[in-house]
This record gives structure tokens, C-alpha cells and sequence, in this order.
């Protein structure tokens, strides 16, 4: 009689586990196996034992066979890392003063304005991405408005550039930015702030020591839902970078593809997922981080 609730709470979980196993466990195996395997020319694996992929991160092959160091997919790497912290801190500056707006709105108003964030994910991401090429090229919405102003003589080079990108990600994942912190400010006592400006604060002093602290778990919640999509992504890098400004999402993709490298390509996916867990496990222990400077005071 005492094993049954255990053997309910087994059962009860047992969808769950079976879903975590066979969508996301067993394909990290595959693809940690499949990196540790010859790559096929023609495509595929060859079943054969083999680290050449994790060596090919940080050296390449001479002539002689000689390793040489080769910063090629650092670089890679580090300008995803960059391009999606710069897409969450853009994120966030556009992000929390729509959100505040709209927490600060009447209720009517407030769906309505939710409403209107939630439309981009009506369309295709890949037509949205597209738009922004019909916008940004030499001949373009942007470079025709500044020359019909004369404010520029010859078009500005927008597309294909890190600038281009980033506004891809900003434009994509901002939604992600502003309904966790919306959803944390509609809570907002509109009263602490009154009582604030009862007590002589300014409204920096407001926004930095009423506001802030209460918006701080959707800006956390935000800026992961930002910065790790952005930092896999790949149809921002493939269209509106042209191809010329890889991420590592655009690399992995290519590997798989056109390549035909796959064992390369399930190792840079396994250091995507070092990367995320890495980002995600400081975000799990930040709590326990700030509790301890409490309890010893």
C-alpha cells in the first residue's frame, strides 16, 4: 500500500519523462555520437571513431598533416555571443518603456496594446526576415527616402553587415523582451510610486529603487528568451547578412547542408549547448548568489 503513490506519481510523470526522452535526450545522444564519427563526403557519418570535428574547431591541417591554429570559428562564435548580447540589451531599452506604457495603460487599452505585439507572429518568420531586404538595400525603402531628402548622394551599404543582422534579431525576438516584463509590471502598485514621490524621489530614483527591482524577474526571464534564440539563429545571419557574416545557428546549418560535414556540425551544436547551459546555469544560480550575502548579515 505505502509503493502506490509512488507508483501514481511514476505513472502520472511518465508521459512527461517519455517526452523529454525520446524529443530531447535521445537526439542530444544522437548528435553527441555523431560527432565523435567520420564525416561521409557524400553526406552522413562513416562508423568510424574519430575527434577530427573538435579538432577542426581550433586548428586546421597543412600540407605536412601539421595542426595549425586556425581562429576562423572562434570568431564565429564570439560574434554570435556579441551580436546576441547586443540584440538583448537593445532588446531591453526599447523593450521596458513599452512595457511600462503598457502596464501603466487602463485594461481595455492593455489587451489591445498585447494584441498588437502579438501580431508579427501571425506571418512567416522568413517573410518578415525577407521584408527587411526589400527595406534595407541599395535601392531600397531607407537609401530612396535619403536620396528623394538629399541627405546622401550615393546609397548606403544597410544590407549584408553586422548592423543588419542585429536589427533581424532585435526586430524577431523583442516580443520576447516586452510581454515577461509587461507581465511583471501589470502586477505594479501604482500606489509605491505615488508613495515615492510622497518621500521627495525623483523619478530616477523611482525607476531605480521602486520600478526596477519589481520588473527584474521578467527582465530576466526576457533577456534569456532573448539572448539564447538569437544566439542559434540562423534566417537573420542567412538574409540579411548575405551569407558573409556567419553566427554559429548558420554554421551548424551549413554543415548539415551544403558541407556535408556532419560530425562538424553536431560538434558546433553541442558548443551551442554548452554555451546556453552555461548562460542558463548562472541564471539558476543567481538567487542563491544574492541569498547568501543576506543570511550572513
Amino acid at each position: 500500500m505505502a509503493a502506490a503513490p509512488s507508483l501514481r506519481r511514476v505513472l502520472g510523470l511518465g508521459p512527461a519523462l517519455a517526452m523529454i526522452g525520446v524529443f530531447m535526450l535521445l537526439p542530444i545522444g544522437i548528435i553527441a555520437v555523431y560527432s565523435f564519427l567520420e564525416a561521409d563526403p557524400y553526406g552522413g557519418v562513416e562508423p568510424r571513431f574519430s575527434a577530427e570535428a573538435y579538432v577542426q574547431f581550433f586548428f586546421e591541417r597543412d600540407l605536412d598533416d601539421s595542426l595549425v591554429f586556425n581562429p576562423a570559428y572562434l570568431a564565429i562564435f564570439g560574434r554570435s555571443i556579441l551580436l546576441a548580447a547586443a540584440a538583448m540589451l537593445l532588446s531591453l531599452l526599447i523593450g521596458f518603456p513599452v512595457a511600462y506604457y503598457m502596464a501603466t495603460q487602463p485594461e481595455a487599452r492593455r489587451n489591445l496594446l498585447v494584441f498588437l505585439v502579438t501580431i508579427p507572429f501571425w506571418t512567416n518568420l522568413l517573410i518578415r526576415t525577407f521584408c527587411w531586404i526589400l527595406i534595407l538595400r541599395d535601392r531600397g525603402l531607407v537609401n530612396n527616402l535619403l536620396l528623394a531628402a538629399g541627405i546622401i548622394d550615393q546609397p548606403l551599404t544597410l544590407l549584408y553587415t553586422n548592423g543588419a543582422i542585429l536589427l533581424g534579431l532585435v526586430y524577431t525576438y523583442i516580443p520576447f523582451m516586452i510581454l515577461p516584463i509587461y507581465a511583471s509590471l501589470e502586477k505594479l502598485d501604482l500606489r509605491l510610486v505615488e508613495a515615492a514621490h510622497d518621500l521627495y524621489a525623483d523619478r530616477r530614483q523611482v525607476l531605480r529603487r521602486v520600478i526596477l527591482p519589481l520588473a527584474l524577474p521578467g527582465i530576466v526571464a526576457g533577456s534569456i528568451l532573448v539572448f539564447i534564440p538569437s544566439l542559434g539563429a540562423f534566417i537573420a545571419p542567412d538574409l540579411l547578412g548575405g551569407g558573409k557574416k556567419l553566427m554559429i545557428g548558420s554554421l551548424i546549418q551549413m554543415q548539415f547542408s551544403s558541407s556535408r560535414n556532419w560530425p562538424f556540425g553536431a560538434a558546433a551544436a553541442l558548443f551551442l549547448m554548452a554555451a546556453v547551459l552555461v548562460a542558463m546555469t548562472y541564471y539558476a544560480l543567481g538567487p542563491a548568489r544574492r541569498a547568501e550575502p543576506e543570511a550572513g548579515r
